[in-house]
């Protein structure tokens, strides 16, 4: 067969990219180095596709679906774990492979989670408010404000152990907590939801969303956890009822919440949880790390190598496609 031409709109890195260059003609034009950001829509990705004859698609965020798929595709690489930017149905009816990268971020959420938590219990942002106002000694000093337990000894629930709940369960050990862990479809997982409420003192989640995880965690839930519980979500806000955290929050329940994301990836500035000092956000960026950038090159590129040889992907979204 022909060299391959590859349009690549996903940001990739590392030596994997260079490999990706010794086997096809590489188009290299990811979303993420626009000012302001560039998504394509299915047509206008289609069209650029056609306009530089490509036959391999790596992207992430990018619609791909309908005339996408009327192009001569060998495989449509996604560098998102779950390729929710993929018509997979729609792909499989052409009878084009789709490639993912799932835990491609894992670690970088893991680390997030653990930075939150820290966030929240040691008052960091309110000590650094502080700091920047010359506001340290009013009729308090620190040291009463802030004070706080330590996370060593104390108990983490992981509800879900997938990926990035592994990768969240060694550093909550590394750091002396106890961990307990709830999934159903994990074989280790050591506890039920109920039983993970009723002991931890800090609750991160993990689960992807799903018809039976949507709103999972709820009035009943929170009401459930040990007072003072830290909640700390660097899945999905959609696990959550976001009215039910601000009442836990509010009423002293919790002791304080981090959270990576929201509904709808921002909230109005007089939002309830942009008002709490017991709240710690950030704008859903726990995998935004250069390294994710690294990992989902190697899976992409590996699986790429592998379909041009004839072998089957490792990681393979629609897996009917090879028969």
């Amino acid at each position: 067969m022909s060299r391959p031409r590859a349009l690549v709109t996903a940001p990739l890195r590392g030596p994997s990219l260079d490999q990706l260059r010794d086997v096809a003609e590489v188009e290299f034009d990811p979303w993420i180095e626009h000012r302001p950001i560039r998504l394509l829509g299915a047509d206008d990705l289609a069209a650029r596709l056609s306009d530089v004859s490509a036959d391999l698609l790596v992207c992430e965020a990018d619609e791909c679906k309908g005339p996408v798929f009327e192009q001569p595709l060998r495989a449509v690489a996604s560098t998102r774990g779950d390729p929710t930017n993929v018509d997979v149905a729609g792909a499989t009816a052409a009878g084009i492979p789709v490639l993912h990268a799932p835990g491609r971020n894992a670690d970088g959420v893991a680390e997030m989670a653990v930075a939150l938590m820290f966030a929240v219990n040691r008052f960091v942002l309110l000590g650094d408010r502080d700091m920047r106002a010359g506001t340290v000694f009013t009729d308090t000093i620190p040291y009463q404000r802030y004070r706080a337990w330590q996370m060593a000894g104390r108990t983490v629930g992981l509800v879900g152990l997938g990926a990035v709940g592994r990768a969240a369960k060694w550093r909550f050990e590394g750091l002396g907590m106890k961990v307990v862990a709830c999934d159903p479809y994990q074989a280790d997982a050591d506890c039920e939801l109920d039983e993970l409420l009723a002991t931890a003192d800090v609750v991160s989640m993990h689960a992807p969303v799903s018809p039976e995880t949507a709103g999972m965690i709820g009035a009943e839930q929170f009401a459930a956890m040990r007072p003072e519980t830290i909640y700390v979500n660097t899945a999905r806000a959609a696990l959550h009822d976001t009215d039910a955290l601000v009442e836990a929050l509010t009423s002293g329940h919790l002791g304080g919440a981090g959270l990576d994301h929201v509904q709808g990836e921002i909230l109005p500035p007089d939002h309830p949880l942009t008002t709490l000092d017991n709240v710690v956000l950030t704008p859903h960026v726990g995998g935004a790390t250069y390294d994710t950038e690294v990992n989902q090159t190697d899976m992409v590129v590996e699986d790429i190598c592998r379909l041009l040889a004839g072998e089957r992907p490792h990681r393979l979204a629609n897996p009917e496609v090879w028969q």
